[in-house]
């Protein structure tokens, strides 16, 4: 299971915009070191492994003390915090998937979309439920969503890091491609005639 064609270009797309480093020109650059360098962020991939484990305790957690002060919330709080805890567990189970497959396979759009979902959806959500007085929340509320926001955090400034690896390795790749190669053409007049009868100069 992989992206939609047309949402994975308009990933691409935004990451070269984004994560592209202008002042960074290195087009002579060996292409096998280009090439065999490995991109996956470490750091990301073990934050991406315990958040697998720790999203469904947030879930537990936090399902568990709604019912407990359910009735105390006011009918609109109510709303929101159902409202946000089936988004944050729908896009959680997204944002994982896109994160294992970006970071692990080094595909630029899936790692783009993992980046877009957690810094425009899921951290301001938790950060609400954090924040918000009106919710009421308890200790245990205020630990789980801390820790879930210190995870996002963190992958927020990691998988930034790790795009603009993916796409600076990717300009410099497809520029060592356009050099144009030395060909028979571009030789000298002098290196031409000496390799037309089969003589190198002196």
């Amino acid at each position: 299971m992989s992206l939609p064609e047309p949402l994975r270009r308009r990933l691409g797309s935004l990451s070269r915009t984004v994560f592209t480093d202008s002042r960074r020109h290195d087009p002579q650059r060996p292409a096998e070191r280009a090439d065999n360098e490995i991109l996956s962020s470490l750091p990301l991939q073990m934050s991406l492994y315990f958040n697998v484990y720790y999203f469904p305790f947030w879930w537990l957690c936090t399902v568990v003390m709604l019912h407990l002060k359910y009735l105390a919330l006011s009918d609109f709080s109510k709303f929101i915090v159902v409202t946000i805890m089936i988004l944050a567990s729908l896009v959680e189970v997204i944002r994982l998937y896109l994160g294992y497959m970006g970071n692990l396979q080094e595909k630029v759009p899936e790692l783009a979309g993992f980046w877009l979902l957690t810094l425009l959806l899921q951290l301001p959500m938790i950060l609400f439920l954090l924040f918000n007085e009106g919710l009421k929340n308890e200790p245990l509320e205020r630990a789980v969503h801390a820790i879930f926001a210190l995870f996002l955090t963190f992958q927020v400034f990691a998988a930034f890091v790790t795009l603009k690896r993916m796409v600076n390795k990717l300009a410099i790749h497809f520029r060592l491609e356009e050099l144009p190669m030395p060909d028979f053409y571009s030789l000298g007049k002098e290196e031409r005639a000496f390799s037309m009868a089969g003589r190198t100069p002196s």
